[in-house]
């Protein structure tokens, strides 16, 4: 009997567009070339760049992107998370400021027990705000000031909420009430004057009536600048503050919480000029983010390139498999043929490229969307550092921990899923029985009841 490498070695290597194609009625000779051009594609498909390095001298260009991204991008998530701080830490300085220039006689960390027991305390701690808020320009260290809507400075609210008709007698054990809410409301302008310093509760007609009161609100807007950044280089953003102070009487229990809410906006500044060097690291930042799109964009062409041959050639294999052995691939074999590390990695780079570009836009002051760069970058971040495990897998001792872990996740999920059951179980239990007493679940409570 003939040997097939001798038939397949005298096979003369024609035109390839009649070697492929599986019309017809090839020869023993052509079936055989086919089937080992196929068999060394194959092989040299499922290589890794260090034996396609050794096979063919193919260099690892996707490998060395790969790892001259990462640096590059982990840099570039360690600069805009420090900027990114600066930006949280103003935000919480300031809401922490505010609380302590409004609110009467309030400490740190007793936003769960702020709260008021008698009618001269209420109609005190709104006055007390509104006076505050009228003396800002003299009291506030920070650089705080009322915002305007042309040339004229925007007003307080201030606003009850009360049931539209309420009778209530707790010692005959009777009530009349009409739960419609109705809305009163006055404004407080910046430029009103002061008698002696401070706003008399006569200058207004506002009486509350505790027994129909729902809740009282104030709610005022102000902006300023954050100047810290100037220090690091980087050009100052301004800042919108909505605030809100919140007198909850839905209870009726004779205890009137108090709570503050701040509502940021971070807007470009219309106008700015900053003396000194911090424009040109402006534009080495941007330069860097350049370099990381350019980086991105070769790995995103290259790895693209690499699942589209993937996919021609698993339709080369199921067309030869059906053709000359009458069998059809099954599903997670052509998968085989789709690299899911590749895929992660056309994310990632789609994410960085996104990310660096509203980054650039950020530095630039054009945009101020800092928790969507922050969200883009973070996730692109975690994908590139989760490649490295491909990489680790051409070491024989890793490979076999990845193998172990991939081969163990299908049963770990199951698990999870029963876990999942029984402690959803316990929970509903424990939120019932136990949750009332509990102060985390109050505050659950509390949470539905404003929404």
């Amino acid at each position: 009997m003939e040997n097939p490498e001798v038939i397949v070695s005298s096979c003369s290597s024609r035109d390839d567009e009649n070697l492929y194609s599986y019309k017809g009625q090839p020869s023993i000779c052509q079936e055989l070339l086919l089937e080992d051009q196929l068999r060394r594609k194959l092989k040299f498909f499922f290589m890794n760049p260090c034996e396609k390095f050794w096979a063919r001298g193919r260099k690892p260009w996707k490998l060395g992107i790969q790892i001259l991204k990462i640096a590059m991008v982990t840099i570039q998530l360690v600069f805009f998370g420090l900027s990114n701080q600066m930006v949280v830490a103003f935000k919480e300085e300031n809401t922490v400021a505010f609380k302590h220039l409004f609110l009467k006689g309030y400490t740190d960390r007793m936003d769960d027990t702020y709260a008021v027991y008698t009618q001269v305390d209420v109609y005190d701690q709104i006055f007390f705000a509104i006076n505050q808020y009228l003396q800002l320009r003299n009291i506030s260290v920070g650089n705080h000031a009322y915002e305007k809507r042309g040339a004229e400075e925007t007003a307080m609210s201030v606003c009850q909420y009360f049931y539209k008709r309420g009778t209530i007698c707790p010692g005959n054990d009777t009530f009349d009430i009409d739960p419609e809410i109705q809305t009163e409301c006055f404004y407080v302008e910046p430029v009103q004057p002061l008698e002696n310093g401070t706003l008399r509760r006569s200058a207004f007609n506002f009486t509350l009536d505790f027994h129909r009161l729902v809740t009282v609100q104030l709610m005022f807007k102000l902006k300023a600048i954050n100047l810290q950044t100037v220090r690091h280089h980087e050009l100052p953003d301004c800042y919108d503050f909505t605030l809100t102070i919140v007198f909850d009487n839905k209870a009726h229990s004779g205890r009137i919480k108090i709570s503050l809410d701040n509502d940021i906006a971070i807007k470009e500044c219309k106008e700015w000029h900053v003396s000194g060097s911090i424009q040109k690291n402006t534009h080495y930042m941007m330069i860097f983010d350049a370099f990381v799109i350019l980086t991105c964009s070769a790995s995103l062409v290259l790895c693209t390139r690499s699942v589209i041959k993937g996919i021609r050639l698993q339709r080369e294999f199921v067309v030869f498999s059906l053709h000359h052995y009458k069998k059809e691939v099954s599903f997670s074999d052509q998968m085989e043929f789709v690299n899911g590390w590749y895929i992660m990695i056309i994310v990632s780079d789609v994410l960085t490229i996104i990310g660096s570009t509203l980054k650039m836009e950020i530095q630039a002051k054009s945009l101020t969307s800092y928790d969507v760069c922050s969200i883009l970058l973070g996730t692109s971040t975690m994908l590139v550092w989760l490649g490295v495990i491909r990489y680790l897998g051409f070491f024989q001792k890793y490979n076999l921990l990845i193998l172990t872990l991939r081969a163990a996740l299908p049963n770990v999920i199951r698990f999870c899923c029963c876990a999942a059951m029984i402690y959803l179980g316990y929970c509903f239990c424990g939120w019932i029985v136990l949750g009332p007493y509990h102060v985390k679940v109050l505050c659950g409570f509390n949470f539905y009841n404003l929404t």
